[in-house]
């Protein structure tokens, strides 16, 4: 798991385009690819994950940045922001007939990027799922106001003014602790302001089974159980007899 946002530069003036790439490695995104033109990047969204695309209107080829963005979403649902350097009223009323989730000008800061990347993930993940509707507070050490989002089978946690993936195929169970739930993968375990019963409702994804009072897991890791207890390699999950016919129901005899 390298917790990281997967961006796709496309933009044809090189200069400009390292710059991206410097500032959204410094922010610790990664940078899956940079290209000038609308063919080869709609072969990265192919071949390659990505969550989001930094997408210039004038690059080269055939297609100009708009037409990329239809070729793009007929491929794959992943926000775009659109960078340009004009500004006039028929190149925007065209751009915002494919709904980018920002349309910056140049010169653009830092600061304006930063923004735009995280209102892209923000809009598109309550356009595209039940837990962006009701953001869940998340506190990694300590009690904050960071939000988590969900969508394309992940969740994005803004910690530190940026944010950091997480796939729910990589996380192993949930544990409750009073109003917090610990989320807990192979690698690290986060915890979340916000209640067991909650997060398993908004996530709403089956693999996730309810075990015990204080307990949901990830059905994938289950690796055995016994009359009391569940094993995910190495660790093991009390079964209460509440949740355990629901469970053994999960299985299908022979």
């Amino acid at each position: 798991m390298n917790g990281q946002v997967n961006i796709l530069i496309v933009e044809d003036e090189g200069i400009v385009a390292m710059g991206l790439e410097e500032f959204l490695e410094s922010e610790n995104y990664c940078v899956v690819g940079i290209v000038d033109n609308g063919i080869d990047a709609l072969e990265i969204i192919k071949t390659k994950p990505v969550d989001l695309v930094l997408l210039d209107i004038e690059i080269k080829g055939e297609w100009d940045g708009i037409e990329t963005a239809k070729q793009i979403a007929a491929q794959a649902d992943i926000p775009f922001i659109y960078l340009t350097a004009y500004s006039d009223k028929k190149t925007f009323d065209r751009a915002k007939e494919t709904f980018p989730a920002a349309y910056l000008t140049k010169p653009y800061s830092p600061a304006n990027i930063r923004i735009a990347i995280e209102m892209a993930l923000h809009q598109f993940s309550v356009r595209k799922g039940p837990v962006a509707k009701t953001p869940i507070t998340e506190v990694t050490g300590k009690p904050g106001t960071d939000s988590i989002l969900y969508f394309n089978g992940a969740i994005f946690i803004k910690q530190n003014y940026r944010f950091v993936k997480i796939n729910l195929s990589e996380i192993l169970y949930l544990q409750a602790e009073n109003n917090y739930t610990n989320l807990v993968t192979s690698e690290k375990k986060f915890l979340f302001r916000t209640t067991l019963q909650l997060i398993l409702r908004r996530l709403n994804d089956d693999r996730f089974m309810r075990v015990h009072r204080s307990y949901a897991v990830n059905m994938e890791y289950v690796t055995g159980f016994a009359e009391d207890s569940v094993s995910l390699g190495e660790e093991v999950i009390p079964i209460s007899p509440k949740y355990r016919e629901e469970f053994l129901g999960r299985f299908d005899a022979l």
